[in-house]
């Protein structure tokens, strides 16, 4: 079976809303990041496990609001005890080697999410119309669940210079987020650039 994306049909390349007259290094860019493997992981409250001895992936978890990293693999903390894993890594099967399951729940979230990514300098200008959340003071590998227009999304702060964003949904409201998002970039300009 084929995996289809949640914006299949929706995403298309090419310039949009207030781009004339203006450099291309200016607008702002919007892409689907497809195929990525995301995973939900619980340290049950009856563990004892010291978090700060697991690993994912080479990576260390993630205290308040922050993000771990490296070139494959981002880890958001989501909550107490309750992280997100993103990975472009197709076979993460030996990164969970060191999860038991009785002191973890461990799921696979790869095909009920849909990511936006946002680039540019008016980024957070954007976010700004649709989400009540304060931007002035997160900076690179932070992040934070929020709403916008009323949708449920998870921000996930990959880069300050440019602003560079991945706003995560619920698949079933991955459209609508879309097309809330590109509404409020018409204003500045953006160009769809080919999903990754």
């Amino acid at each position: 079976m084929k995996a289809v994306s949640p914006l299949h049909n929706i995403h298309k390349e090419g310039l949009y809303g207030n781009f004339e007259n203006k450099n291309e290094n200016d607008l702002i860019k919007i892409k689907e990041i497809k195929n990525a493997s995301i995973y939900q992981i619980v340290k049950y409250n009856k563990s004892n496990i010291n978090i700060s001895e697991i690993k994912f992936d080479n990576l260390e978890f993630p205290k308040n609001l922050k993000v771990t990293s490296n070139n494959e693999t981002r880890i958001l903390w989501i909550g107490p005890n309750n992280w997100l894993a993103i990975s472009t890594k197709k076979n993460l099967n030996n990164s969970f080697e060191n999860f038991d399951e009785k002191d973890f729940a461990i799921t696979d979230l790869s095909h009920s999410r849909s990511i936006i990514e946002l680039e540019g300098k008016s980024t957070y200008e954007v976010i700004k119309k649709g989400c009540p959340i304060n931007l002035t003071n997160i900076k690179l590998n932070s992040c934070s669940n929020s709403v916008f227009n009323g949708i449920t999304i998870t921000l996930d702060f990959l880069n300050d210079d440019p602003k560079k964003i991945r706003i995560m949904t619920l698949r079933s409201f991955g459209e609508s987020l879309y097309n809330s998002l590109t509404d409020s970039c018409l204003e500045y300009g953006y160009k769809a650039i080919k999903s990754t």
